[in-house]
């Protein structure tokens, strides 16, 4: 089981990074046509999208003790989405042996500052403020 999750996150991040990498040669982040951002569908799916994200962090406020890290880990979600949702689980999935439980993966609490979420906040920070347009 734990390697079957393993492979379904590394395949998760590898096509958010492929198609994000795509979009991104395509057109800039945020030059979205008024037709697509007022579309009802669109705020729908970011909603959805939102409340995923959100839902999830609550687990990870659950399994990190440290406020550095959850803060550091809520601003990874919002901005990279789930990109950061795909590192937190795969940190988490190569913390336990292969033969591991799920158990141990879903309730084992966390201390330490969260170095990866920290990293991944300001990586989604730096692209998100490199991406507003002038």
């Amino acid at each position: 089981m734990i390697n079957f999750l393993r492979a379904l996150f590394v395949i998760v991040i590898a096509s958010m990074l492929c198609v994000t990498s795509w979009a991104t040669s395509r057109c800039a982040l945020f030059a979205i046509p008024r037709e697509v951002y007022s579309h009802p569908w669109f705020i729908a799916t970011l909603f959805d999208a939102y409340w995923g994200f959100i839902t999830f962090f609550v687990w990870v406020c659950f399994k990190q003790t440290s406020w550095i890290a959850r803060v550091a880990w809520f601003v990874a979600i919002i901005l990279l989405g789930n990109i950061a949702m795909a590192s937190y689980c795969l940190g988490e999935l190569f913390r336990v042996p292969s033969d591991g439980r799920a158990a141990d993966i879903l309730t084992t609490r966390r201390t330490g500052s969260g170095v990866l979420g920290i990293a991944l906040a300001v990586l989604g920070i730096a692209v998100t403020l490199l991406a507003v347009p002038r």
